[in-house]
């Protein structure tokens, strides 16, 4: 009896997965919101930290369903006045 001969793929046949950062830096990506995970890399945070931040109203996310989704325009907005205010701070500060 012959047996079918399969195919396996090699590394070669395998498409690589872009980093994250790479990936949200894409001027054609049409998604609107960024998820709690890519922000947290984004701020160089823990996973746990940025959904503290999110759940404290810190960082501007809605809640979808079960998941917490960050507006890019909104965070963007938020990250640039939370600079803004830091470089602007009281006397001594920064």
């Amino acid at each position: 009896m012959e047996r079918a001969a399969v195919s396996t793929p090699t590394r070669s046949h395998l498409t690589a997965v872009p980093d994250l950062p790479n990936r949200m830096l894409r001027t054609n990506d049409s998604r609107a919101v960024y998820s709690v995970r890519e922000v947290a890399r984004l701020l160089s945070l823990s996973l746990g930290s940025t959904y503290a931040l999110v759940r404290e109203g810190e960082i501007p996310a809605r809640k979808l369903g079960g998941r917490w989704v960050i507006p890019k325009k909104r965070f963007h907005d938020w990250l640039n006045e939370a600079t803004e205010q830091t470089t602007h701070g009281p006397e001594g500060w920064a």
